[in-house]
């Protein structure tokens, strides 16, 4: 592990000691006193093969630190580079900022020949108010919209992001042949715009994963006179041997290669752009449909007539901040509708649960009521038999001891002489059967049956 990193780190210093020697010297910007020579000693940095003027570059433990810097403070602070940046710039200026740096910038790379195209929210501001051309020949000269004021803006007006995409090959062209290219532009306009840009190469852009995280963007396309810049991120396939065809970013961006070629050539602030091929299904994947239909938005209404989105106004601003408060208010109302529904609902289940209950409990104990009168039927029908065969056995213990006791009975039964014989006036055929054992017999035979 510690021989490959040590190979990557010398493999990276060689790769940065040919770019400093291939910087065009006219790109390079001229110190006019107010940066006190930083500029210059980080460019004599590099050609030492130093990354960075301080720490900036150098590897630890966890990976790469962090390249690009941003003063922070606030959400707005962080789209400024530390280096240029003077302070925050109201609307106008920043969209001023914008339109001339993203002109710049695509200028310079159709000059060029680098391939490059628009995304994420740049890309949504072009669905809004783009025109893709049928074609156009590489080598044809660069048309540029000679004033701001004829051509609506297609950059989203509330976005400080501006985001474009390059290949792996053409960053590791860049990062060789234009790194830290200081490029003077001047504008169609009258009078002309004249403005220098830098263009810097994160030297973590060799590392095509993620990584720690520090450095997700790979160069950036700088405004030196405030600090607002353009994002530059590169597309490789990371992983050609299980996901051929996926290419990917450091930031976990995922597009296919049909998704992005063959790309689109069309108009974007005056100058020729590319998008990917695919463009309607990057943005729903990325942003949902919402994003394509929604024409209201963070103080903003799209004008279809002009085709541009518009800043409202102090009363629409007014206006839409009571309708926003009015919408908050009437979703807390129906919040609290729902949750008084639900708790109502809530408490009537409940009821029902415990009648549900009650009438379970009944039936069980109706069960168990029945079942125990059962069981004491059975023991009463038992009892009744066991009573019946007491009575029954004691008979036949009685006649049998009463047979042994008088076997002449018997042989008066058997002898039909004594049946002959008339009868008593109590209907007895035996007249010499002794009459107190009769009457006893007589006695408890209906004691019992009794």
């Amino acid at each position: 592990m510690r021989l490959r990193q040590t190979a990557i780190i010398l493999c990276t210093l060689l790769c940065f000691l040919t770019h400093a020697t291939t910087i065009p010297v006219e790109h390079r910007r001229r110190d006019n006193g107010t940066n006190n020579g930083v500029e210059e000693r980080r460019l004599e940095l590099r050609r030492r093969g130093m990354r960075r003027l301080g720490h900036w570059g150098r590897r630890n433990k966890e990976g790469m630190e962090k390249y690009f810097h941003e003063p922070g403070g606030s959400e707005l602070g962080n789209h400024y580079d530390s280096r240029y940046h003077h302070g925050i710039q109201d609307y106008a200026d920043r969209k001023d900022t914008q339109l001339h740096m993203l002109r710049a910038y695509l200028t310079f790379f159709n000059e060029n020949n680098l391939e490059t195209w628009l995304a994420h929210g740049t890309l949504l501001g072009w669905w809004w108010n783009g025109k893709v051309l049928a074609s156009y020949p590489s080598t044809i000269e660069v048309p540029m919209i000679p004033s701001t004021d004829s051509v609506g803006l297609q950059m989203l007006p509330w976005d400080w992001d501006i985001d474009t995409q390059v290949s792996g090959s053409t960053l590791a062209y860049m990062s060789k042949h234009y790194n830290n290219t200081h490029y003077d532009y001047v504008s169609n306009d009258e009078p002309p715009v004249k403005r220098t840009y830098l263009l810097d190469v994160n030297p973590a852009s060799v590392e095509r994963e993620r990584g720690n995280g520090l450095n997700i963007i790979d160069a950036r396309w700088i405004d030196t006179r405030n600090g607002l810049y353009i994002d530059i991120t590169g597309l490789s396939e990371t992983h050609p041997d299980d996901q051929p065809g996926v290419w990917a970013c450091k930031n976990y961006h995922r597009y296919h290669t049909t998704d992005l070629y063959p790309m689109r050539e069309t108009m974007y602030e005056g100058v020729v752009a590319k998008v990917p091929y695919a463009y309607d299904r990057i943005l729903i994947q990325e942003y949902e449909e919402t994003a394509l239909v929604l024409t209201d938005y963070e103080g903003h209404r799209w004008d279809p007539i002009v085709k541009e989105w518009l800043q409202k106004s102090d009363e629409e601003a007014a206006e839409d901040k009571k309708e926003k408060i009015a919408k908050k208010v009437e979703k807390a109302k129906r919040k609290i509708r729902k949750m008084a529904k639900e708790a109502k609902e809530a408490e009537a289940m409940k009821r029902q649960e415990a009648m549900r209950e009650k009438e379970h409990q009944q039936k069980d104990d109706e069960e168990e009521e029945g079942e125990e009168q059962q069981k004491k039927k059975a023991s009463n029908a038992a009892k009744e038999k066991e009573t019946e065969e007491a009575v029954t056995k004691q008979l036949q213990v009685e006649k049998r001891s009463r047979s042994q006791r008088h076997p002449q009975h018997k042989s008066k039964l058997g002898n039909p002489e004594m049946r002959d014989q008339p009868k008593d006036e109590h209907g007895s055929a035996y007249q010499d059967m002794d009459t107190n054992d009769a009457a006893r017999q007589h006695h408890r035979e209906h004691h019992l049956v009794a």
